[in-house]
């Protein structure tokens, strides 16, 4: 696979795994002894970008997720990018299965969660560690210079902010300067364009987590789709609604048709548009299948002229679409 740069020297793959799903927020997890020979498989194809976080758990283990990752890497930790995050958990007394997230960056909490981390990946760094959500109650200067203390005690090599706005990012950068930010983006979430020139001033690097929107772009998913109410997030998403497949349909033919051109798949062409949008843009699929690991590395090779994105641009300002899911809901302390 090809590389690419994020911030001040982070060399990535240019296709990264999110992880997330093989623990949380997707279903039942996957057995421990497949995910991790999936997550190896990933680095055998050419992925060298992981991404997890404290808290993609399950139930009996809420700190699953890492604990999958590290073992899966341990023997090629040095050829390897981890990135995880700290900063919130779940509001277990909420009824929904998304459940609301409660923002905590308080230095103190950050201590706690860079040593669990460590401990958990079996690792004595981290190489982009992202606050996973901002406190409001915390201030980004704050933040940062608890980021310069682990980058200067060896602890992470840089830092991150997920879900970044301007004034946040821009006072954080300030004090410690931030690699990348994780940020929602796909061809149905394209608020956070908004923030590129600042990113490209900043020479901050973007890692887009749900760049199929869920899944949804592959076209895989019709009016007959189920998922677990329980345990699956999909449940709830709108895109994913039966009302939603005869919205999309335009959106959906579209990226039959390009894909067409390109000898590639639709997932393919919605990772390759960004990917050939910006050079600093790296995205992370999640899935747990051998075949969509293949298929999402090879977005990587697929190339779009500078006009077929901005047409691709155009294109995606008019299209009819339905609402997509925006992201999990904040709630106070």
């Amino acid at each position: 696979m090809t590389h690419r740069e994020l911030g001040d020297g982070l060399r990535v793959s240019s296709v990264g795994l999110g992880c997330m799903g093989f623990s949380h927020a997707y279903g039942a997890p996957t057995e421990r002894g497949e995910a991790v020979r999936m997550i190896r498989a990933a680095y055998d194809i050419g992925y060298t970008f992981f991404d997890t976080a404290e808290t993609y758990g399950t139930e009996s283990d809420p700190h699953d997720n890492e604990k999958l990752v590290g073992a899966a890497l341990k023997d090629v930790r040095d050829n390897v990018q981890i990135v995880s995050k700290f900063g919130i958990t779940f509001d277990k007394s909420a009824p929904e299965v998304n459940k609301p997230l409660i923002p905590d960056a308080r230095p103190e909490v950050i201590r706690a969660s860079i040593e669990g981390t460590l401990t958990r990946l079996g690792t004595d760094h981290i190489d982009l560690y992202f606050q996973h959500r901002i406190d409001p109650t915390v201030e980004p200067e704050t933040v940062a210079g608890v980021m310069a203390d682990l980058i200067r005690e060896g602890k992470i090599l840089h830092w991150g902010i997920s879900e970044a706005n301007e004034d946040y990012l821009r006072r954080a950068h300030a004090v410690c300067p931030v690699a990348a930010v994780e940020n929602r983006y796909s061809m149905m979430a394209r608020q956070y364009e908004a923030l590129f020139p600042v990113l490209e001033e900043l020479g901050v690097g973007l890692v887009a987590f749900s760049p199929i929107a869920n899944g949804f772009l592959s076209g895989k998913y019709g009016k007959d789709a189920k998922f677990d109410a329980n345990l699956d997030y999909r449940s709830s998403m709108p895109q994913f609604t039966p009302e939603a497949v005869n919205q999309n349909r335009e959106l959906l033919a579209l990226l039959d048709r390009i894909a067409a051109e390109k000898g590639a798949t639709p997932a393919q062409i919605s990772l390759a548009w960004m990917l050939c949008k910006k050079p600093w843009i790296v995205p992370i699929p999640g899935t747990r299948r051998l075949e969509r690991l293949k298929e999402n590395a090879g977005a990587a090779d697929v190339s779009l002229t500078a006009d077929e994105v901005a047409a691709l641009d155009k294109a995606l300002d008019t299209i009819p679409m339905s609402a997509v899911f925006g992201g999990t809901k904040v709630v106070s302390k």
